[in-house]
């Protein structure tokens, strides 16, 4: 039964690695950014964040940089630790099993095809207890971008003023093949894109290519 104080305790865990994952947004595709926190009798034992570029992930960081402290410990991840790897590394649910972690809260469950459901499942399969949804709403910035990508094979695009937490800028004609010319940019890996007010915009808008 979860007390008062570790409901408290596991919020305040997953705000840091939403903290944490939210810092290096921009910086991590193709993947998306994600946070992990490793805490073991209330003190955090180590901590990461998916780094630039993508790789390493941030489980595969701070499961080893926690060390005997995992044993028996809890592992606050912001999107479900993947099930598998299209390498064939080991996964980052296995790294969490492997350092002795005994509970995992997850904000967000991935859909991609290395996740869907597997993490979790290979997670208590081995016996760990496995929560999810904690503070999802405040996560969903995190894996907006990647998730269209996963659903439509093209990055999302947002209008902003100066690119902050993006990806990229999408730099097109207003004339051109927008559809084609995100699909290409989401298969080069760009999950969330964005374009300043003006033409281009409009154009995007008018062809349902922008999220609000």
């Amino acid at each position: 039964m979860t007390t008062a104080r570790q409901a408290s305790d596991d919020i305040r865990f997953m705000a840091r690695a939403i903290e944490l994952a939210r810092a290096r947004m921009g910086e991590t595709w193709p993947n998306p950014s994600v946070g992990c926190v490793i805490v073991r009798d209330g003190e955090v034992v180590a901590e990461a964040a998916t780094a630039p570029g993508g790789r390493p992930h941030a489980e595969e960081q701070a499961a080893p940089a926690a060390g005997d402290k995992a044993r028996g410990a809890t592992a606050y991840v912001t999107m479900e630790p993947c099930g598998a790897r299209s390498s064939g590394r080991k996964s980052c649910s296995h790294f969490l099993m492997d350092a002795g972690v005994s509970r995992v809260v997850v904000a967000a469950v991935d859909p991609s095809p290395f996740a869907a459901g597997r993490g979790v499942e290979r997670l208590r399969k081995a016996g760990l207890e496995v929560e999810t949804g904690l503070l999802a709403r405040e996560a969903a910035v995190l894996y907006e971008g990647y998730l269209h990508r996963v659903e439509t094979g093209r990055p999302m695009v947002r209008v902003s003023e100066d690119g902050a937490g993006f990806d990229a800028r999408f730099a097109a004609s207003a004339k051109a093949d927008l559809t084609t010319e995100l699909q290409r940019l989401g298969e080069a890996g760009y999950t969330r894109v964005w374009v300043g007010p003006g033409e281009l915009a409009d154009a995007l808008q008018a062809q349902g290519l922008l999220t609000a």
